[in-house]
């Protein structure tokens, strides 16, 4: 758990194609606090959205959501996360082809490792799939670079366009 004014907040990072439709559907759900998005999961400090773009950094493009897990569960940041994209495709979301937009959870603790695995052994075990494989990451967080300021809640700012992210009821 992180601190922050007036009580305990978890944190969570989530990769699931391009950051501002998961950005976007993270905001919706009850007792999430506060949502940016960035790049993680890669070589460069600083780097820019062009700069993940290339494909040479390694980022994830990702979105760190704080929680109150007193209302929200982990689990529960985990189920909208496997409903929002398709986890069985490999380094792309849609028309998003790059290792920057790959599927992945970064997680914050041992706790949300074992978390994130079960629930992914779960979801392939249940047959949604059929003979695909889940290809998301699970890997521990690292350094999380905040993207550009015009790309936070970029939704709220320009509406909905372009973004290949299913949007479901939060």
């Amino acid at each position: 758990m992180i601190m922050e004014t007036g009580g305990q907040y978890g944190k969570a990072t989530f990769a699931a194609g391009c950051f501002w439709g998961v950005e976007a559907a993270f905001r919706r759900l009850k007792g999430v606090t506060a949502t940016r998005v960035g790049y993680t999961g890669g070589s460069k400090q600083h780097p820019t959205y062009e700069q993940v773009c290339s494909g040479r950094t390694g980022h994830a493009e990702a979105v760190e959501v704080t929680f109150d897990p007193t209302i929200l569960s982990y689990d529960q940041l985990l189920n909208l996360f496997w409903t929002i994209h398709d986890p069985t495709q490999q380094d792309r979301q849609g028309p998003d082809i790059g290792t920057n937009y790959r599927s992945a959870i970064f997680y914050h603790s041992p706790e949300q490792k074992a978390l994130a695995e079960a629930s992914r052994d779960r979801l392939q075990d249940s047959g949604r799939y059929r003979a695909r494989r889940i290809a998301t990451e699970i890997v521990p967080a690292g350094e999380f670079w905040p993207a550009e300021d015009y790309h936070q809640q970029y939704y709220e700012k320009c509406g909905r366009g372009y973004c290949a992210t299913r949007q479901v009821d939060g």
